[in-house]
């Protein structure tokens, strides 16, 4: 390993140990276990609810406001593509590769990292370092299971790669279920309505709407057709015809509201998985992004969910790494970026 600082050090060399215990979506026991005891023989107090761990600050008082730190220790299936062991991780110069390094292992163990070093020191506020569960998929299991056991919490830094830029603004997920339902016949004969057909309309329709209310962070809602499927046979002409609609709204939209839109301005039917993963920003005038923009930093709106859009409290995405490289073969993250992030973290909340 590269020479470095003894905090960075010690946070990849945990990120190393996180990478080598494979930690996919439902599946993070192992590594919440590894997490843990780590975290114990730091001297943190710490406290579970399924795969979720946190610890707060030793000099907690009440009549404080309270600070979370939160980063997932969760990652996707690693893709085909990877050229090198998802879950080996490797050092190569200043790049540290492996599945979750980046997304978002690097901002996991930075923020532990500058936990650690705040913790006691006589902040003006009470901290809590939390490490959820299945935020890629935005499990029942994760940080909305944990967010019920914790005090009450009035800030959020969440470690998403970000690149150590202030996200203070990110896009909601909506999922649409559309059935397109016609006739079936022989295809020889030309007889029935071809369900393919009826939905043909309403995705000549989604491609060409715009949703008129845009934001200046996030830039337009957007609604995009991704799976489609329908037909048996060559000839049989199909009776349904289904397709899947990914819904990203920004904040001048909420879920229901775009998916009324939606649904008045097409025959298919539609049926929304959820509209509880909307929109989530923080006021640019907050404190917290205020110090921010002190320190250089440029706030900017994401287009990525995170478990921002569960916590019913300000928060903003702040973490090493590169939102383009998550979810992709070869992902890795730079010591040299988590080493800027802890100092970032730190200077930050000490000030």
């Amino acid at each position: 390993m590269p020479n470095l600082d003894s905090p960075t050090r010690e946070a990849a060399a945990l990120l190393e140990r996180l990478i080598a215990t494979p930690s996919v979506s439902r599946d993070e026991k192992a590594a919440a276990d590894l997490l843990q005891a780590q975290m114990e023989r730091w001297n943190l107090r710490t406290r579970r609810e399924a795969n979720n761990v946190w610890a707060t600050a030793a000099d907690w008082r009440e009549g404080r406001p309270t600070l979370l730190l939160n980063a997932h220790i969760d990652t996707v299936k690693p893709v085909a593509s990877w050229t090198r062991q998802p879950f080996a991780p490797t050092i190569d110069g200043d790049r540290l590769y492996g599945l979750g390094s980046n997304d978002c292992g690097g901002g996991l163990v930075s923020l532990l990292a500058a936990f650690r070093l705040l913790a006691g020191t006589g902040c003006a506020y009470n901290l809590i370092y939390l490490a959820s569960a299945e935020e890629e998929v935005s499990g029942a299991n994760g940080i909305c299971r944990t967010l019920p056991l914790l005090p009450h919490i009035d800030v959020a830094i969440v470690g998403e790669p970000t690149a150590m830029q202030p996200a203070i603004a990110e896009k909601g997920l909506m999922v649409i279920d559309a059935t397109a339902h016609g006739r079936s016949g022989h295809a020889a004969r030309g007889e029935g309505v071809n369900a393919i057909y009826e939905a043909l309309d309403d995705l000549l329709w989604l491609r060409s709407y715009r949703f008129w209310r845009v934001s200046p962070l996030l830039g337009p809602t957007m609604a995009t057709a991704t799976i489609i499927s329908a037909g048996t046979q060559h000839n049989v002409v199909p009776d349904t015809c289904r397709f899947t609609i990914d819904v990203r709204t920004n904040e001048l939209y909420t879920n229901e509201e775009a998916f009324h839109i939606i649904d008045s301005h097409t025959k298919s039917e539609m049926k929304a998985r959820s509209f509880r993963l909307g929109s989530s920003h923080i006021d640019p005038g907050h404190p917290l992004v205020a110090r921010c923009k002190a320190m250089g930093m440029t706030p900017f709106g994401s287009p990525t969910l995170s478990d921002q859009a569960l916590m019913p409290f300000p928060s903003l995405k702040l973490g090493p790494g590169d939102s383009a490289r998550s979810h992709s073969a070869d992902e890795f993250i730079c010591l040299s970026e988590i080493s800027h992030a802890i100092k970032t973290y730190v200077k930050l909340l000490r000030e």
